[in-house]
């Protein structure tokens, strides 16, 4: 991987993604917390994302459906656990039956490298066995990439 974007199996109960984004840490954070935004890039290449609630507290939650593009839709439910503005957000994945059977809670970090934004997303999952079957079933690893390198395309638009 580049300098730029990196992917981190090594922990065995996480996923770890960073990208250097070319657009400052106020503006990255707003596209990771406005559901406006999220809906522009949110998803792996050609997912669309439709929000149904949100309220980007502790406590608060994101109830979003990601459209693939095969035509399946994948109900999914955040629960926010810290929210500091522009530095951290600390999230849990899943919820009851009405949601993909997928649980991992994530912490993401947006650091400010003059100008620019550092962003880190560490999902960990429960154990092994369940982040390589969300490896397998859902490509995760894949689509955290590709999900960043969206939000990279929008927000540099956004910058200049």
């Amino acid at each position: 991987m580049s300098e730029r974007n990196s992917i981190d199996l090594s922990d065995p109960v996480a996923i770890a993604g960073t990208r250097l984004l070319d657009a400052p840490r106020e503006l990255v954070w707003q596209a990771f917390t406005d559901p406006k935004h999220l809906a522009q890039w949110w998803g792996p290449n050609g997912f669309t994302t439709t929000t149904s609630a949100y309220e980007c507290k502790p406590g608060g939650v994101w109830r979003f459906v990601m459209h693939g593009p095969d035509g399946r839709d994948y109900e999914n439910r955040i629960t926010f656990e810290a929210v500091e503005p522009p530095k951290r957000l600390v999230y849990r994945h899943g919820g009851e039956g009405d949601v993909e059977p997928v649980q991992f809670r994530t912490t993401v970090t947006f650091e400010d490298i003059g100008g620019k934004t550092k962003l880190t997303m560490r999902g960990v999952f429960p154990s092994a066995a369940e982040r390589e079957r969300v490896i397998k079933d859902y490509h995760a690893a894949n689509g955290m990439m590709q999900t960043l390198a969206r939000l990279d395309d929008y927000v540099s638009k956004l910058a200049t």
